[in-house]
């Protein structure tokens, strides 16, 4: 959690930071926010929007303390895209620090203009992969990228110690030239409105009859990384036959038919609920009427939900495979293999008895999860200053 008021005290700094960046996503809001106190920040995104989630852009936007600009024309080869205008939004802004994303064509032709001689920055990437992904890099283009791209830059930013010990150790990087930084949200933002969250949970609960009952919750993208389909087969048995237990899928995508007919076919319609996609407080209000958080993705860079989950209290029965999977303590939830079934149905059998059914809807006894992150936060990104 990344507390701004502490943030701004602590600057120390105020060196000129820009950053490349896809598309604005909700959970990157506070990220953004906290990196901006600490630097002069302006943000060029590529794209308007990310590309397999329709956010309410303006409403992000808004939420924003910093300068955005946007970059939308260029080439693309593969899913891949180049945008014109990085050389020249370099040299109006001035920079101390150019940050690119991934082994993307932005970040080689950040390397490219520096070994050029045509800028003299400091240049780094984000990297959002999970240590998983890490050792099982996904294509021999990506892992060709990576080996001979890291050489290159100043630094790096990754999610989690364990992606930086991978670096450190496989790259022989020093510690120092790796940030540390997950994608973490404020708390107090995600809960400020707690009259308002509940309101909509209540009507949630009432609408879906979840009073009294057990809520698994899950919140995500309807795809094959998921493993949504997958996970109510494995699980068919328990939901069937506890009364108390229904598992609620929030989100839409590719797979919906596909999970449809998994729960027609094993005669769970009443156990499994599709209430639809939700964005903001609609969103949030789902954490408060659930009692407990399921991400069974197979593959899953980071996952922000697993966060949000955190900090409305909601203990999380998590994928071995997620990137954050490190958040979840055992007193915070269970982790599993979710291509194991029996590790899944044993892992579930222990977890369900460990949450409560959903009953009276009080923000304040939900307390957050989540320990403060500010210390860590400034003591990682303050890496980047030094010479």
């Amino acid at each position: 959690m990344l507390d701004f008021e502490v943030i701004k005290k602590k600057r120390i700094m105020k060196k000129k930071l820009l950053i490349i960046h896809p598309a604005l996503a909700p959970y990157r809001i506070d990220q953004f926010n906290a990196i901006s106190r600490m630097f002069d920040l302006e943000i060029v995104f590529i794209f308007g929007n990310v590309w397999n989630h329709k956010f309410n852009q303006s409403k992000l936007l808004s939420q924003l303390i910093f300068k955005v600009s946007f970059l939308m024309k260029g080439p693309r080869y593969k899913g891949r895209v180049f945008r014109f205008g990085m050389y020249r939004s370099i040299r109006k802004m001035k920079p101390d620090v150019v940050i690119g994303y991934e082994y993307s064509f932005s970040t080689q032709y950040l390397i490219f203009l520096k070994r050029l001689g045509l800028i003299h920055q400091k240049i780094g990437t984000t990297i959002d992969d999970s240590i998983e992904i890490c050792n099982h890099v996904q294509s021999k283009t990506r892992y060709f990228a990576r080996k001979q791209t890291v050489k290159h830059l100043d630094f790096l930013v990754v999610l989690s110690n364990e992606v930086s010990e991978f670096y450190q150790q496989t790259f022989h990087l020093d510690a120092s030239k790796i940030i540390v930084s997950p994608i973490l949200q404020n708390a107090e933002r995600l809960r400020k409105d707690g009259d308002k969250l509940e309101e909509i949970a209540n009507q949630y609960a009432q609408q879906y009859h979840l009073k009294g009952k057990k809520v698994l919750l899950f919140v995500g993208r309807f795809i094959p990384e998921k493993a949504l389909p997958n996970f109510i087969a494995t699980t068919r048995s328990l939901l069937s036959t506890s009364k108390d237990v229904i598992l609620v899928l929030v989100g839409t995508g590719d797979e919906k038919q596909k999970i449809q007919d998994q729960i027609t076919k094993n005669g769970l319609d009443q156990k499994v609920l599709l209430p639809g996609r939700f964005e903001g407080e609609e969103l949030y209000a789902w954490y408060l009427c659930a009692s407990g958080f399921v991400l069974p993705s197979t593959y899953e860079p980071f996952g922000a939900v697993v966060n949000e989950a955190l900090i409305f209290g909601l203990p999380v029965f998590c994928s071995k495979y997620a990137g954050a999977a490190y958040l979840v303590t055992p007193d915070k939830g269970l982790l599993f293999d979710p291509q194991n079934v029996n590790d899944t149905t044993n892992g579930l059998l222990k977890f369900m008895p460990t949450i409560p059914a959903v009953k009276k809807i009080d923000i304040k006894s939900r307390p957050s999860l989540m320990p403060t992150a500010q210390d860590i936060f400034i003591s990682e990104w303050n890496k980047i200053t030094c010479e």
